[in-house]
């Protein structure tokens, strides 16, 4: 795989970040805990995305919430250091921008639903789609 998200503290424009695990769960993205009673909406977290170095995007990226629960999940691009606009829960994320060896922010939030059982909730992948080529 040539383009990863990371978590932690990824910084526009540098290198730095947690890599987010890809299908090993050792290091996944973590939201909550969330009150499951109350409809709760978490704070938005901040996540990066970037090529491997010698690497960029071509044309546009989407990232998409996919799993049994992807339907509490929400995506925004960054604006200015903050969460942008969120998407509808469950719907994809469209990064227009060329997305190179440095991070490109976005950020997630998720949310419960009164039916929502309290859970340690493993089942969502961000999956992202993306023309990719050397530079």
């Amino acid at each position: 795989m040539l383009i990863h998200i990371y978590k932690g503290t990824p910084t526009a424009g540098n290198a730095d970040g947690t890599e987010v695990s890809e299908e090993t769960g050792l290091a996944p993205i973590s939201i909550g805990p969330l009150d499951c009673t109350s409809e709760e909406v978490s704070d938005p977290v901040k996540l990066g995305i970037r090529c491997e170095a010698g690497y960029q995007t071509t044309g546009d990226v989407t990232i998409t919430p996919a799993g049994t629960t992807a339907n509490m999940w929400a995506l925004a691009p960054d604006n200015a250091g903050s969460a942008g606009v969120f998407g509808a829960y469950g719907a994809a994320l469209t990064i227009s921008s060329v997305i190179g060896a440095t991070n490109t922010i976005f950020w997630a939030k998720a949310k419960t639903e009164d039916e929502t059982l309290p859970v340690n909730d493993a089942t969502v992948d961000l999956q992202v789609e993306a023309t990719i080529e050397a530079v």
